[in-house]
This record gives C-alpha cells, sequence and structure tokens, in this order.
C-alpha cells in the first residue's frame, strides 16, 4: 500500500531555504565565510543533538535520523486502490457470502485492511472487531509522536545551544579587552552559534516534523477509511452506500473522478 517516492518539495524547501539565506548575506554586502565557524556549528548541531541522548531512550535519540530521512519520500497510501479493492470485496460478500472473500485475503498487499478482513471472515464481532483495529492505528500513532517529538525537541534544544555559544564567546571576549581592535571581529564571532541556532531550529527541524506530522495525519486517515470498509462489508452495507462512504475521505478531485467509476445509476 504505501510505496514511497521521492518528495521533491523537501528538496526544493531544504535547498531553496539554504540559497536565500546566503543569498541575503552576500545581495546585503556580507562575506558568506564570515558566517562559517566549525566550532560553533559543532556546539548548535551536535551539542544539541547529544541532549537528546538525555531526554530519549538510545533509540530513540538515533531514530530521528531516519525519520528526517523519511521526509525526502512522499508516501503514496493509494487510497483510490483500497476503495476499489474494498467495493470488489463488498459485491463480492454480498453476491457469495463473507466466507468467499478468505481466498482473496492472501493476495492483500495492506497488513492492516488484510486483518480486518480475516477478523470479519472468522465471524468476530463488529465492537472488537474496530477496537483492534483503532488500537493497532493508535499505537501507530504513538511510535510516530515518539519520532516527531524527537526532532521538536532537537528544534527547541537549537537555540539554547546557540545562546549557549554566544555567551562561552562573549565571556573569551570581556576577558581580553586590551586589544580594541579585536572586540569587533570577536563580537560577530559569538553571535554565530545564535545564527546557526535560529537557523537549524526554526528553517530545519521544524519544518521535518510538520512533514512527518502531515504524512501521520495521512497514514491514519487511510487507516479509518480501511475501518470503515471493513465494518462496512461486515454489516452488509449496500455497495454503493460502503462506496460513498469511502469516498468522503478522498479530496475533491480525486473523488469526482473515482465516483463515477464506482457510483453508476
Amino acid at each position: 500500500m504505501n510505496k514511497s517516492s521521492v518528495d521533491t518539495a523537501t528538496y526544493i524547501g531544504v535547498v531553496g531555504a539554504m540559497v536565500m539565506v546566503l543569498g541575503s548575506i552576500v545581495v546585503s554586502g556580507g562575506d558568506i565565510m564570515n558566517f562559517v565557524d566549525i566550532p560553533s556549528l559543532m556546539l548548535v548541531v551536535i551539542g544539541s543533538y547529544m541532549s537528546l541522548w538525555i531526554a530519549f531512550p538510545g533509540k530513540d535519540a538515533w531514530g530521528v535520523f531516519p525519520a528526517i530521512a523519511l521526509t525526502f519520500k512522499k508516501p503514496n497510501f493509494n487510497q483510490s486502490g483500497i476503495i476499489q479493492k474494498m467495493v470488489s470485496f463488498s459485491e463480492k460478500a454480498r453476491r457469495e457470502g463473507l466466507l468467499a472473500l478468505e481466498d482473496e485475503l492472501e493476495d492483500l498487499d495492506d497488513e492492516f485492511m488484510k486483518k480486518g478482513l480475516r477478523l470479519v471472515v472468522d465471524g468476530t464481532d463488529a465492537g472488537i472487531i474496530r477496537d483492534l483495529m483503532e488500537l493497532e492505528m493508535s499505537q501507530m500513532q504513538q511510535r510516530h509522536a515518539t519520532k516527531i517529538k524527537g526532532i521538536g525537541m532537537w528544534s527547541a534544544l537549537a537555540p539554547g545551544l546557540g545562546m549557549l555559544g554566544t555567551v562561552m564567546g562573549l565571556v573569551a571576549m570581556l576577558s581580553n579587552m586590551e586589544d580594541k581592535s579585536k572586540i569587533g571581529p570577536n563580537m560577530a564571532l559569538a553571535l554565530i552559534t545564535t545564527f546557526y541556532g535560529s537557523l537549524f531550529s526554526n528553517v530545519y527541524f521544524l519544518s521535518w516534523a510538520c512533514k512527518l506530522t502531515y504524512n501521520d495525519s495521512l497514514e491514519a486517515g487511510v487507516k479509518e477509511m480501511i475501518i470503515e470498509g471493513v465494518l462496512s462489508i461486515q454489516s452488509g452495507d449496500n455497495t454503493r452506500i460502503l462506496a460513498l462512504k469511502l469516498l468522503s475521505y478522498l479530496d475533491p478531485e480525486t473523488r469526482k473522478g473515482l465516483e463515477k467509476e464506482l457510483i453508476k445509476d
């Protein structure tokens, strides 16, 4: 069900944001090299990341990297294909009975749908089916939330480490005020960590967390749709009613095209 493709929007945003930051520096007459300081970068990025090891178990701290990688992939949940399959199952169940679906289940790629329909074929009560499927969905969202929270925490920590670096730089500068010519450059260097903290927090970490939250809501919506379809098949709803229920989960443009195919007068 969930076959991913490249999410060009993320790539455009990551590259475009950095181009605009660097472009603004150049256009304003600044020197990009004045904004490059490896120790400051390490303090903000690595320092704030290591703080995640305090806030989370090790596996969850490591987990932020594969989670960020997911933002560069666009999930395809194939809602239209799921609806078509559900309608087909509904027609067969009404024509031949629920047990006739058993042979069709092995060919299903979607494990969530397969589990639900297996419970239907086994004669499980509708309330139990809903409870089990909703429990699985909530556990999925809880796992997603942990990864999103990790990136969100990284975003919250980065500016703080940036400010810490600035304070460290100011202390070093104030302890050596004899050479007045170095006060300006040292002040600029002290502020670099604040720049890095704001850049990574607001441009990247927050955006990645938002993209993962969006993808999570999409996947949860697909699973809700599957639950409704499974329970509708079990209750023996008219296939037209089932199709109308499931089509309501689609955006208007996609729904309009599929509606003509599935709902015939």
